[in-house]
């Protein structure tokens, strides 16, 4: 078996530690392997030294097996400093044993200890349909740019989204995002960042806005339609959500529109609600897994509160259409849920469930959910406007709303368990 052989320049700084060396087995996955090879670790000690692990790594991809083990010689009580030579060559007589004993094959190099990276570590998301090799190149070059390394690499789902999920270290993690945000938008991947740790698992709490993240389109614009001004309000509409007008002025302008539409009008356009793909399968998952989920919206309660029965959402907050005699008068009762507004829902769901801030997710599309995003500990801007995505801590640009699950970190696996 190689071993490592490069000469050594004889040195006389003095021993940074005890010898290192990393065996790698590579070959067809078959049963007994990672047996055989610690089995053999485990008698390759002697009185005088002891063999232990440092790392370990192992992963099959269809069939093929590559198994990584770092491990180093310690000298046993008063024993002589371990000869990294002699070390060395008892581990490549152990990986000719190994590799005739189970087919495979077994390398043997010297390594030394690694240096800690500086920063903190991070998650890299890459999701497609497909996800092109360019933007793999690409991430992987801007990691390396900011002086960053990838770790690991694994495939989080296969469907309805490719994703895969680089673990990196070192990088700071405003350089990460500006970085991949620029393959991002070169490559038409989605590329969101998020820190390694705790936080990201400990998510419990997600609220989503609903037109044009939860369902397809805007309730508004289809009730303008039944009042004969459709281009009208949906001028209106746009400009409110890429930012252009204050949110409450163009929402009273809205709806002052709708004055005079019979309330039958609230269920015709209730019953051609359409939700986003992949929406059912976010809120079963996330629930069974103990989220609270709820909706917070700048649309209507008249429409909202039933959507939230149907899916079976723990919260919802929206604005409420004034009706008098049967029909709109084209005001609204009560407290607007504007951009201010959702991010005060957000906080008020969170405290009454008892879960701080920084363990909730916010998912929208427009201006008006700005402030709820940046407020929640990870906020998604889902197909949203260049405005709101350059702003958001992620975004996402997939037809498929549970493409969220894989920004969260959940496998494709993971989410069939999770949903009977």
């Amino acid at each position: 078996m190689p071993l490592d052989p490069a000469p050594r320049t004889p040195s006389t700084a003095p021993p940074l530690g005890p010898p290192r060396a990393l065996l790698t087995v590579t070959g067809g996955d078959r049963p007994g392997v990672t047996a055989c090879l610690f089995g053999a670790l485990a008698e390759a000690g002697d009185e005088q030294r002891a063999i232990e692990v440092v790392d370990v790594e192992q992963v099959v991809v269809h069939g093929q097996l590559v198994l990584g083990v770092e491990v180093t010689a310690v000298a046993l009580d008063g024993g002589a400093p371990v000869d990294e030579p002699a070390f060395l060559a008892r581990l490549a007589r152990l990986a000719s044993e190994v590799g005739d004993a189970t087919g495979m094959q077994v390398q043997v190099v010297s390594v030394d200890a690694p240096e800690q990276p500086s920063g903190r570590a991070h998650h890299v998301i890459v999701l497609g349909r497909p996800v092109p090799p360019e933007a793999v190149a690409g991430a992987a070059s801007a990691i390396a740019g900011i002086g960053g390394n990838i770790d690991a690499i694994r495939r989080l789902s296969d469907y309805p989204v490719v994703s895969f999920e680089l673990t990196v270290s070192g990088g700071e993690s405003t350089a990460l995002r500006t970085a991949l945000a620029e393959v991002a938008a070169s490559t038409g991947a989605d590329i969101a960042v998020e820190p390694v740790g705790l936080a990201r698992r400990s998510k419990r709490l997600i609220v989503l806005d609903v037109d044009s993240t939860l369902v397809r389109g805007e309730v508004i614009d289809e009730l303008a339609a039944q009042a004969g001004r459709a281009d009208e309000v949906s001028r209106i509409t746009a400009a409110a959500m890429n930012g252009e007008l204050d949110f409450a002025q163009s929402l009273r302008a809205r709806v002052a529109v709708l004055a005079g539409l019979p309330v039958e009008v609230l269920d015709e356009v209730r019953e051609r609600l359409v939700l986003t793909p992949g929406a059912r399968t976010l809120i079963r998952t996330l629930q069974r897994l103990g989220f609270r989920c709820g909706i917070v919206s700048g649309g209507f309660t008249q429409i909202t509160d039933r959507l939230a029965e149907e899916l079976g959402l723990d919260f919802a907050a929206a604005n409420t259409l004034e009706i008098a005699d049967g029909r709109l008068t084209g005001g609204l009762v009560g407290e607007i849920v504007d951009r201010a507004g959702k991010a005060r829902a957000l906080a008020r769901f969170a405290a009454e469930h008892g879960i701080p801030l920084d363990q909730t997710v916010a998912v929208g599309d427009g201006a008006n959910d700005l402030d709820m995003l940046n407020a929640a500990g990870l906020g998604i801007a889902f197909n949203a406007k260049p405005y709101v995505r350059e702003q958001a801590h992620t975004a996402l640009n997939q037809p498929h709303l549970d493409a969220v699950l894989q920004v969260l970190g959940f496998t494709r696996d993971e989410v069939r368990d999770a949903v009977p």
